[in-house]
């Protein structure tokens, strides 16, 4: 099938579309009812992302709910630091927990583990065979910056303090740490678009605790590095990057990384973005997932406005960040509704 019959795809290939594709991250979860009743039949998050079976449903519920435009793997960004040999919890309600924590950012010691990201492949053929033929299919992995946070802490943690402190103190040992994610996950994203994906996002979630300086080190680089290599081994197939809290430093971002398209955080003005990106890149956002609860006229305004400022560039409509567990179903319906009105003629 060519890009064009895909309009996600399209639209990351530099094609304006009519009303825009959408699609919103963390689509696959905890608001829909029939994920809580999977989850709970299948037990952990970590054994749901394992079992490839129940993996490929969960990514498949929301298209068959709302027809969706691209449709999101389901897995985590902690995978790789998995794979690369520490273990990785989910405990009940505490959040993500990584073993041994790398304080020094010596990871040496780790030993690889690349099966574990074996079941996941399978979770990508099985939807890819499952899709309609107009859904873009997404992988993701975690940008390094944010996997080495976790990856040095242990955890997640306020203001991301101790890799900061570890950039400062041994930028040596963290930029080692560094590179080793960027060669796993250059692998793991290989993998996933051998597998069947279409498209890859880059999630660099805690892109906005860092300063200038360590931004261009941390976020700017290897993402640039990691972009870089993806083009050149898998030619033709874009990569989204969401640095998400980048603010003023989004333009720089977008023009030094080489992402084919950037997703933008509800802190954004889009007017302010649209006005200072490079001239018809594509991105990605940036509603409020808390307008997406409000629903009712709150909604409908966030959603003009969002379309408004995008409307002169390719433009995928997404959240600004996922979307909350108390997300009313309803309200989901009414975004959809209000961006697939007929457009009226110019």
């Amino acid at each position: 099938m060519d890009r064009v019959s895909r309009p996600l795809l399209a639209v990351l290939n530099g094609v304006r579309h009519d009303p825009p594709p959408v699609w919103f991250m963390r689509q696959a979860g905890r608001y829909l009812p029939e994920y809580r009743a999977l989850r709970a039949d299948k037990g952990g998050f970590l054994a749901l992302v394992h079992d490839s079976e129940a993996a490929a449903e969960v990514t498949l519920q929301p298209i068959r709910r709302f027809g969706f435009d691209g449709a999101i793997l389901f897995s985590d960004i902690l995978v790789i630091p998995h794979a690369m040999g520490q273990d990785l919890t989910f405990g009940p309600g505490e959040g993500p927990r990584l073993s041994p924590p790398l304080l020094d950012g010596v990871f040496a010691g780790l030993e690889a583990v690349p099966g574990r990201l074996t079941a996941i492949y399978e979770t990508v053929r099985r939807v890819a065979a499952a899709l309609p033929p107009e859904t873009t299919l997404l992988g993701f992995a975690g940008a390094p910056w944010t996997v080495a946070t976790y990856m040095v802490a242990g955890a997640g943690s306020k203001e991301q303090a101790a890799a900061r402190r570890l950039a400062y103190g041994d930028p040596q040992a963290f930029g080692a740490l560094i590179e080793a994610i960027e060669a796993a996950t250059l692998d793991y994203l290989i993998g996933q678009i051998d597998a069947g994906v279409h498209a890859v996002q880059l999630f660099d979630s805690w892109a906005g605790s860092l300063s200038p300086a360590q931004y261009a080190d941390w976020v700017i680089a290897p993402t640039a590095r990691l972009t870089a290599k993806l083009h050149a081994a898998r030619p033709g197939v874009p990569v989204i990057g969401f640095p998400k809290g980048s603010g003023g430093k989004l333009p720089a971002y977008a023009r030094e990384t080489g992402v084919d398209a950037v997703g933008i955080d509800e802190t954004v003005d889009p007017a302010w973005a649209h006005a200072k990106l490079p001239a018809d890149l594509p991105v990605q956002g940036n509603l409020d997932p808390l307008a997406l609860i409000a629903g009712g006229a709150a909604l409908e305004s966030a959603v003009q406005t969002i379309l408004s400022a995008f409307s002169m560039r390719p433009h995928i409509f997404n959240l600004g960040h996922g979307i909350l567990p108390d997300t009313p179903i309803a309200h989901v319906e009414q975004a959809l509704a209000l961006l697939r009105r007929p457009v009226a003629p110019r």
